[in-house]
């Protein structure tokens, strides 16, 4: 039944085949039972119970709010929940319950969604392996799969099981780590850079990034202003269209969102690839890119022009300076947006009392991380009015040419882009801290962060198992707004590649057992 995709599940509610509670009463046992994985920073039972049953009197009574209604959610920790406490993963706000939901907690929730917790994150979502928070790293689900197992067991050089865990990517790693571990059915990221389709790709499942405005940054504690996106965790191209169509529209309390109406929509069940056009940008086989990967996207290629499209080469030529780019307006934007954390109105606040000056650097030390305060001082550097048109100024005018990049491409006929989401399949944890956050980040976000500068909706999809057992993703980068199209075609090459589901078979055997054990408690 966990494993089940929200429209499945979605209809055996409405058939009355589980009931709201019975559902969330396993979720709830999936997550204590899979707890090592340290997807979640709070759990949210007695909300989230409350939330199933006042769904149980609804189904009861007839009144289902939508396709929604009773279905487990997750939430990524730096989103605002009232009641509940939102961390993002840092010191400085550890503690701190916010008054009021973000916008797409609150179109979720109007929808009968169960929220069952907040997932873990890299501080502030600041990184690309959910390695760097408060609470600790979070662990890929496909660590513990047979997939994976069973090739490990091959390899005798790997290390010992209790350090050979794999990275679940990040910065939305707790989501997309819940979402694959079947502890609930969708969960919310956010995508400054890649944060959503990163870890979607290294633990195997749907990460859409939608077009800049299209949904509310309202209640979202911010990065980097002009690139945050929320994301969308799914375990099947039709389901993340289902909560796009809850989430998208225009929002009073963000101006970014546009005006245009936006209308829910369901993804056709056949599609004519004979009219499409899919760009292959050459920029994108890069310096790193895995020879498994590699072959991965072009056999994805092959099965669209054998299928009867126009795959042609394309050039995005301001590719190699984007990186750079992101990194200078993300410090830039980091910067500006931390300086709200001072210790006074909210969060963590230092004991020191010599000075304001005192309070404000002791505060702060005490309460951000390394990486945090290193990407403040460097945007602050960055911002300093000797260097601001150096810098700041400079990546500004090299986003505009990547932006425009993208529309000479589309605006040649050009569908869709595709290309590799990561360089290769998720790595040992004890490999991944060898590097510093700043070069992972820049390895990690090579082909994902060009999207948010531009405003343009990406998706993730799992396409093949690696070697390894691992999963390998592939994105799919569309027009501003064309995101009918863009999940149309996603659909149409997931369907083509049958991703294996991962295989957690002792975990699930144990929830089915106790659920049985529950049920003979309820009836003797």
């Amino acid at each position: 039944m966990l494993r089940a995709s929200l429209r499945e599940i979605s209809a055996a509610l409405k058939e009355g085949q589980v009931s709201p509670i019975q559902l969330c009463q396993k979720c709830l046992t999936l997550i204590k039972d899979t707890r090592f994985l340290n997807a979640y920073i709070t759990i949210a039972e007695n909300t989230a119970l409350k939330q199933a049953e006042a769904s149980e009197e609804r189904y009861r009574k007839g009144q289902r709010l939508g396709d929604l209604d009773g279905i487990p959610i997750a939430v990524k920790d730096n989103f605002s929940t009232t009641g509940i406490e939102t961390t993002c993963a840092s010191n400085m706000l550890k503690g701190y319950i916010p008054p009021y939901n973000a916008t797409v907690v609150q179109k979720l929730l109007d929808q009968g969604a169960v929220l069952i917790g907040k997932t873990n994150l890299d501080e502030f979502a600041m990184g690309s392996g959910s390695t760097d928070g408060a609470f600790g790293p979070v662990r890929n689900p496909w660590s513990y799969s047979r997939q994976y197992r069973k090739k490990r067991m091959r390899n005798s050089s790997l290390p010992n099981e209790e350090l050979s865990w794999l990275i679940a990517g990040g910065s939305s790693g707790g989501s997309a780590a819940a979402v694959s571990s079947f502890t609930c059915f969708a969960a919310l990221g956010s995508d400054s850079g890649g944060s959503t389709r990163n870890p979607a790709s290294l633990c195997g499942v749907v990460g859409l990034k939608p077009t800049y405005g299209l949904i509310s940054r309202h209640g979202l504690i911010p990065l980097v202003n002009s690139m945050d996106v929320p994301g969308i965790l799914t375990r099947c191209v039709d389901d993340a269209a289902t909560v796009l169509g809850v989430l998208g529209g225009h929002d009073p309390k963000d101006s970014t969102t546009v005006q245009d109406p936006f209308h829910p929509f369901q993804l056709p069940s056949i599609l004519d690839a004979s009219h499409l056009c899919i760009g292959i940008p050459k920029e994108y086989n890069a310096p790193g890119l895995s020879s498994e990967t590699l072959a991965v996207w072009s056999k994805a290629a092959d099965l669209f022009e054998k299928a009867g499209a126009k795959v042609i080469e394309v050039s995005l030529p301001h590719t190699c300076y984007s990186i750079v780019c992101y990194h200078v307006l993300c410090a830039s934007e980091v910067a500006s947006n931390m300086a709200r954390f001072d210790g006074l109105e909210y969060g963590h606040r230092s004991s020191a009392d010599k000075s304001t000056e005192a309070l404000y650097a002791a505060t702060r030390r005490e309460g951000f991380n390394d990486v945090v305060r290193g990407r403040i001082l460097s945007g602050n550097y960055f911002l300093l009015k000797q260097n601001y048109e150096t810098y700041f100024v400079k990546a500004q005018k090299v986003r505009r040419l990547i932006a425009t990049d993208f529309a000479k491409v589309f605006s040649s006929g050009v569908d869709v882009l595709l290309t590799p989401t990561t360089l290769s399949d998720s790595v040992p944890y004890v490999e991944f801290i060898k590097e510093d956050n700043r070069t992972r980040s820049a390895q990690d976000d090579l082909f994902t962060q060009a999207a948010n500068m531009a405003g343009l909706p990406a998706i993730t999809i799992p396409a093949e198992l690696s070697k390894r057992g691992l999963p390998i993703g592939l994105q799919f980068i569309g027009r501003a707004f064309c995101e009918l199209q863009l999940l149309t075609v996603a659909k149409w090459l997931e369907e083509q590649v049958q991703f294996p589901v991962i295989q957690l078979q002792e975990i699930m055997d144990h929830v089915d057992a106790v659920s049985q054990e529950e049920k003979s408690a309820s009836f003797p």
